[in-house]
């Protein structure tokens, strides 16, 4: 680089600056250090926020038309304008620091944009709002988009979930606690649990959906401007507020509130649980696969082309990548929420810091939930079971996994703790090389001397066959497949 151009990049404002790095790179935010949610696109970024915000300008001037606070003639320069997006992001986000929020500058470009094509339009540009009712009904907007998306997929999720424990409900392997061989399960079971998870989710996910609000209040919540700006139009104010509310909230698609929220934060909250509800359940479904997927465990595998989950260092290795992603989601996404409970201690009329403290929280928040219900709809729809493997875990102990059921037949004939000492010494026994737990009982002379009153004549060896101890494992999996048969279909557009 030569000395003049040196001279020449030093005197580089930092908007242009920035501007060339966004031009090289080609984008904000890919995902790269958030691969959960990298193929999911980004319809939370930058771009997608600044088009929500403008969305919901025109909506409410849209909506002022309805009533007649903004001249028919005004509308179309307005919507001809908004349609053109003609804000440039990272100078809006550069600007955005002299009022702590993105929608001052938003409303000057804009109303700059509009008088550009009609002078007397700008004038109805924004009529009566405040930044916060158009950027809280922007990220209201996004977020019931964000949710929709990530139910179709919970809906892929449940559906491959339901397959697996509809073929796998009479398949027994090893039920575990505290990490260790309990009783015997099925993989049924254990799939219609996850099954569960994802249904209460995707439940969650709809509800709080249905119930998102738009943001009306103007300054303080009172609607007083957009009332006095209905006055000098000549439209009647009686009952105005709750018309304009509920015009501009079908305009947008979102619940028409009872009142402004500007500092009631429960939507915020909603949302931040419904992630975690949707992250915590899939990452419950992640973590019961990379304990079966362990060398030694080998009951299940995850899908992937060649070279999928391929380590940089050891060739042999083909490591769990989806399940990994969404137990990384798992683990971010309460701490966000955290920031969104936090969002209901809002003081006053409105929150200083607080509100702003929500924008990132949120947008991560959901980025996480629907990358999550991706990956996870890749882990579900190709996850390998192995049978014969589950089986051979399951006989690891030689039937010390049914000690409970052993326990309960030899009870009546021994006593409840003779028989207890009794299997928990033949444990201890098979527990040395050479020795099998069936072998120590068998060589019992207490169990000799009993087996032949057993209360129902039953032979030790069917006793001792886990695939004979399964409980209710099969009824209990109908269950939960009829609950995701007969659940209502989400109507719901996105």
């Amino acid at each position: 680089m030569d000395t003049t151009r040196r001279v020449e990049d030093t005197t580089r404002t930092d908007e242009d600056t920035t501007r060339t790095v966004e031009e090289t790179t080609g984008t904000v935010d890919a995902g790269l250090l958030s691969p959960v949610w990298a193929t999911v696109g980004d319809p939370l970024g930058d771009q997608a926020w600044v088009a929500a915000m403008l969305d919901v300008e025109l909506a409410l001037a849209r909506a002022q038309a309805r009533l007649g606070v903004v001249p028919p003639e005004a509308l179309g320069p307005i919507e001809e304008t908004i349609r053109s997006r003609p804000v440039e992001v990272v100078r809006l986000a550069r600007r955005a620091r002299g009022s702590a929020n993105p929608v001052v500058e938003l409303v000057r470009v804009l109303t700059e944009a509009v008088r550009r094509v009609d002078p007397a339009a700008a004038e109805y540009v924004h009529r009566g709002g405040t930044s916060q009712d158009i950027l809280d009904s922007a990220a209201m907007l996004l977020a019931a988009r964000a949710l929709a998306r990530t139910d179709v997929d919970l809906g892929r999720v449940a559906v491959a979930l339901a397959r697996l424990a509809a073929e796998h409900a009479g398949t027994p392997m090893a039920g575990r606690t505290l990490t260790q061989h309990a009783v015997p399960i099925t993989f049924g079971l254990k799939a219609a649990g996850w099954l569960t998870l994802v249904l209460d989710a995707s439940d969650r996910v709809r509800r709080v959906r249905e119930s998102l609000p738009a943001q009306l209040g103007g300054a303080a919540g009172t609607l007083a401007a957009y009332q006095e700006y209905a006055r000098l139009a000549g439209v009647d104010t009686a009952g105005h507020a709750a018309d304009l509310s509920a015009a501009f909230s079908a305009e947008l698609g979102l619940r028409d509130p009872e009142a402004p929220w500007h500092t009631v934060r429960t939507p915020l909250a909603d949302l931040g649980w419904a992630v975690v509800a949707v992250t915590g359940g899939l990452g419950k479904f992640a973590t019961d696969v990379l304990g079966m997927v362990r060398t030694e465990v080998a009951e299940v595998a995850e899908p992937g082309p060649e070279g999928a989950g391929a380590s940089s260092a050891m060739p042999q290795k083909r490591n769990p990548v989806l399940a990994t992603m969404l137990v990384s989601a798992a683990r971010q996404a309460p701490a966000h929420a955290l920031v969104l409970g936090q969002s209901l201690l809002a003081e006053d009329e409105r929150s200083p810091g607080g509100w702003q403290s929500e924008w990132q929280p949120l947008r991560e928040a959901l980025r996480l939930a629907e990358g999550a219900a991706r990956t996870a709809a890749e882990l579900a729809e190709g996850i390998e079971v192995f049978p014969d493997q589950l089986l051979r875990n399951l006989r690891l102990t030689g039937g010390a996994v049914v000690s409970e059921r052993l326990n309960a037949a030899l009870a009546p004939v021994l006593g409840k703790a003779a028989a207890k000492t009794l299997l928990a010494d033949a444990a201890r026994l098979a527990a040395a090389p050479g020795h099998t737990f069936e072998d120590a009982l068998a060589a019992s002379p207490v169990l000799a001397d009993a087996s032949h009153t057993l209360t129902d004549g039953t032979k030790l060896s069917d006793l001792l066959d886990p695939a004979n101890y399964l409980g209710a494992s099969q009824e209990l999996v109908e269950r939960v497949l009829h609950r995701h048969r007969t659940r209502p279909v989400d109507q719901l557009g996105i």
